[in-house]
């Protein structure tokens, strides 16, 4: 049972930061998954009226607060355009509608969780995360640091000509993912991130002549089998209730060679048209 003493909805950024330095106190977020624990929280520290709640774009980047759901970030038309559809189809399958309609993207990557879809996706991006205290840092740099007291206020997404896509192996629609694979291309490099693997997402880059030959729709299956060869090679996979790692192992080939053929199909219908 969750147990909370005092509530607080603060008013600044600096003061939700000076509260949530005391380590009983808490920043609630959607609540989903701190309802589902036993605890005692001394002080729930609610950031609803810090005006993080919105999804903003310039021509540079998107700027996504840390309050903003699951279901805004799903239904956004400017970052669905730009992700050709990614960021609806790495969320859609999260539990359902209403959930999604309380889940908070910065809940989702502050917890840095093995099964999230949303540190998967957003990995295969050019991500910063906004701390409070410690400033910007790279997603990748953020989901490896150790868990503090700082505030997540904002995820960027710098834009690029940008070709990606997000895949997921589920054992019924809304459980968490057995194994999650995201792939992107643009102008500078190429990536693919595991997620679930159990673990949390760790993403690796493609060779520059990889991300060049993607871009142009003429990567060939030998130079798929070698990227999945060194992938596979260098990622940790293992077992849970979910799934064996000998089954995480072939599915992270299915996934791959999915992914890199719609990636591949997408970039020779763009030549053709």
């Amino acid at each position: 049972m969750l147990k909370i003493k005092e509530y607080v909805k603060v008013k600044s950024l600096s003061q939700a930061y000076e509260l949530n330095q005391k380590k009983n106190n808490k920043i609630i977020g959607g609540m989903l998954w701190l309802k589902m624990g036993n605890r005692r929280i001394q002080t729930a520290i609610d950031l609803s009226e810090l005006g993080l709640d919105k999804i903003e774009e310039t021509e540079q980047e998107f700027v996504i607060g840390s309050m903003v759901t699951l279901r805004e970030l799903e239904t956004h038309p400017g970052f669905c355009v730009y992700t050709k559809g990614a960021a609806r189809d790495s969320v859609k399958d999260i539990v359902g509608v209403q959930f999604r309609n309380l889940a908070t993207v910065g809940g989702s990557l502050y917890g840095r969780f093995g099964f999230s879809d949303v540190l998967t996706f957003f990995l295969a991006l050019d991500t910063q995360v906004e701390l409070y205290h410690a400033g910007r840092v790279s997603l990748e740099e953020f989901s490896r640091m150790p868990k503090d007291r700082d505030i997540l206020v904002r995820v960027i997404v710098k834009k690029h000509s940008l070709a990606c896509t997000y895949l997921a192996h589920r054992n019924t629609r809304t459980d968490f993912p057995v194994l999650a694979c995201a792939l992107s291309v643009d102008e500078r490099e190429g990536k693919i991130v595991v997620g679930a693997r159990p673990s949390k997402a760790v993403m690796w880059k493609m060779t520059s002549e990889e991300a060049k030959k993607l871009r142009e729709g003429k990567l060939t299956d030998g130079e798929k089998e070698a990227m999945f060869e060194r992938v596979s090679g260098e990622t940790v996979l293992g077992s849970n209730m979910r799934a064996s790692r000998e089954y995480r192992e072939h599915l992270l080939g299915v996934l791959m060679e999915r992914g890199l053929d719609a990636l591949n199909q997408e970039a020779q219908g763009g030549e053709q048209a």
